[in-house]
């Protein structure tokens, strides 16, 4: 039985009081906001994992992306990058593999898992059918559904499914003409299927089927944005609000089957359309928990799209955005090595505690950064490092001090303002 059940006859599981505690939230509201779909809580009845809980009143989260791809399949790789996620504080992780065996790869990334995994599994399907010869268009119902299963079974905590790329929304996207299309990989999947066949995307059209694997497990179903906009310039189009609606009209629909759902924004968007698109998104799903890529607030940063993320990010979760999904600096370059993982969690957590300190004021979430600035007033190193939020990356660099500063930082070193201030008592 899913938590939104047992919580509706009364239940209340101790994972209510671990994430309560956690997240310094009155049991009663977090209660409140899970049976209406406000909170979602990312573990799959098989999942021994970390409980983390995604949504209103709580603290903003972030998504780490690893996995495979066609040109390098290393699962001890992948299993590095999952580390080094982990090491630098990632809520959460999703397998995005698209090589190899992706049943192994998945399985090895659950076993070696601490936090909450996700994945999405129509690339799955898609590698499956490309390797036996087939076409995208020759994917049979079942097999999208089996995959779906099998994730499910393996103990995967929540599941990314393009439910909103419909033959309806496609007609809006061929109308309304885009400079950059449709980026999302399981968009571009789901719409070849849908075009060449001319038949309704199967997880739209038997979204039913999809809530009865998602209820039998507790999964989690992410309602993927395959119409995302990859550019500025076509952000806030007519496709991209098509598919929101009808992603909202299905959140409302799985939360009266007492499954839990989030729903996934863009992508790439301009810093003063941001806060717009994230009130447009809580109205017409009734608060469900938002999920953002991003978003890019440029399309000419790539090397520092991590950067260019993370000011999106903030600006996001400030409005209301309740989970972040890093962006690495091999965004739109390559694929991500061991670093570049660690980086672009360590710039989603810097957006999202800033967004925090405001959001969650109530909750007092600035008080690390009073305690970080008494500490740098006092010289404090060690105080320092144990309020930062990488403590790895603060050890090296003071490590890189000669001796002769180690009391100060080099860049004033004998003019230090704060230690020459303290003298005076100012």
């Amino acid at each position: 039985m899913g938590i939104i059940e047992l919580l509706k006859k009364g239940e209340v599981p101790d994972i209510i009081n671990q994430i309560s505690l956690q997240e310094q939230v009155e049991k009663n509201e977090l209660i409140k906001n899970i049976i209406t779909g406000k909170v979602v809580v990312l573990k799959n009845i098989k999942s021994n994992r970390k409980i983390v809980a995604v949504g209103k009143e709580l603290r903003t989260k972030v998504n780490a992306n690893i996995g495979t791809s066609p040109d390098l399949v290393d699962i001890k790789l992948e299993l590095k990058k999952l580390d080094a996620a982990i090491k630098a504080k990632s809520d959460t992780v999703m397998d995005l593999s698209t090589g190899g065996e992706i049943d192994v790869i998945r399985r090895e990334i659950i076993n070696h898992s601490s936090i909450p995994v996700g994945t999405v599994p129509i690339y799955q399907v898609v590698c499956e059918t490309l390797r036996k010869h087939r076409q995208i268009k020759n994917i049979s119902v079942e097999h999208i559904f089996e995959v779906i299963e099998k994730n499910a079974e393996d103990g995967v905590d929540f599941i990314t499914v393009h439910c909103g790329i419909t033959l309806k929304n496609i007609e809006i996207l061929k109308k309304h003409r885009r400079v950059c299309g449709i980026v999302s990989r399981g968009g571009a999947f789901l719409s070849e299927w849908i075009v060449k066949n001319k038949k309704e995307n199967p997880l739209y059209e038997h979204f039913d089927r999809l809530l009865k694997i998602a209820k039998k497990y507790d999964l989690t179903l992410s309602l993927g944005d395959g119409l995302r906009p990859g550019c500025i310039a076509d952000a806030n189009d007519e496709a991209q609000i098509a598919e929101l609606k009808t992603l909202s009209e299905l959140s409302k629909i799985a939360n009266k089957e007492g499954v839990q759902v989030m729903i996934e924004g863009p992508g790439h968007m301009p810093m003063d359309t941001i806060q717009q698109h994230i009130k447009l998104q809580k109205k017409l799903s009734r608060g469900k928990p938002f999920y953002l890529l991003g978003p890019l607030v440029t399309d000419i940063a790539a090397g520092y799209d991590h950067i260019n993320s993370a000011i999106g990010a903030a600006i996001a979760a400030v409005s209301g955005a309740d989970f972040i999904c890093y962006v690495t600096p091999a965004e739109h370059l390559r694929l991500p090595t061991v670093e570049d993982v660690y980086i672009g969690v360590i710039s989603a957590r810097i957006a999202a505690h800033a967004a925090d300190i405001v959001k969650r004021k109530k909750y007092k979430i600035s008080e690390i950064d009073l305690e970080m600035s008494k500490a740098r007033k006092s010289l404090d190193w060690k105080k320092q490092q144990k309020y930062v939020i990488d403590s790895f990356k603060f050890q090296l660099e003071r490590e890189k001090i000669e001796s002769k500063t180690k009391k100060v930082c080099s860049m004033c070193g004998s003019f230090c303002a704060m230690r020459e201030s303290t003298k005076l008592g100012i």
